[in-house]
């Protein structure tokens, strides 16, 4: 399972408070299907030793890791994967008192459905529940990619576009001007491929293939072409 480096898919927002005063967790990066995310949560009383914060993972989701690197804390993840935990022990906080969970979401999770029960719990030295909260996390969509044409070799006005998305995704290609070059419909296997229908501008350009579904988007890494052949001349 790969970690998402792309922002914005996927989020575990909400808000919890209560006498300890943590602030609910919004997970920075994208929740796609088959990749891991990080979800924040920030808030958690400095110096407190002995509170702990638990997050139960939403519905159909793992957590896998607990990445804070601090003397402050001590981090566990429960064997089944349905829980983790932060325990303050003393010591330093955390960079900006920020506590990060590594969350897993199955490679069949629909992009755009949100997965419930996902929740947080606030407990002092003695086990007494300081505050809690419940989020649900919407699934990202793993970002699209451009295998054709490639970045530097000449190109004739009407080049075919392919790479790779999510089944069902609609993909749209747009150039340096976040004009529309060409658009269709991820297939079943994952490919797609368009031609433009008018003819790209000779010259530098650059394309970037867009990726949305069910009210969830990615963005594929740009690349820069040269078209060396005016619109008429056909394709590729």
């Amino acid at each position: 399972m790969q970690q998402d480096g792309s922002r914005g898919g996927g989020r575990c927002g909400g808000s919890a408070r209560g006498a300890g005063g943590v602030r609910g967790g919004t997970g920075r990066w994208a929740l796609a299907p088959g990749r891991e995310g990080i979800v924040e949560v920030a808030g958690v009383p400095e110096g407190a030793e002995g509170v702990t914060l638990t997050l139960t993972a939403p519905r159909g989701t793992r957590v896998t890791g607990v990445p804070l690197d601090a003397s402050g804390y001590r981090g566990s993840v429960a064997a089944d994967g349905r829980s983790a935990a932060y325990t303050v022990t003393g010591g330093e906080s955390g960079p900006d008192n920020v506590l990060r969970f590594v969350l897993a979401v199955p490679g069949n999770a629909v992009p755009g459905t949100r997965l419930r029960d996902c929740s947080l719990r606030l407990t002092d030295a003695r086990g007494v529940p300081r505050a809690v909260g419940r989020w649900s996390v919407t699934v990202g969509l793993a970002s699209p990619t451009l295998t054709r044409p490639l970045s530097g070799v000449p190109l004739a006005a009407r080049p075919e576009v392919s790479g790779t998305a999510h089944p069902g995704a609609q993909v749209t290609v747009r150039d340096k001007d976040d004009q529309e070059a060409c658009a269709t419909t991820t297939a079943p296997d994952g490919t797609w491929n368009c031609t433009p229908g008018t003819g790209l501008p000779a010259g530098a350009n650059r394309l970037q293939a867009v990726a949305a579904l069910n009210g969830v988007s990615a963005m594929s890494e740009q690349i820069d072409i040269v078209v060396t052949a005016e619109a008429d001349a056909g394709r590729q």
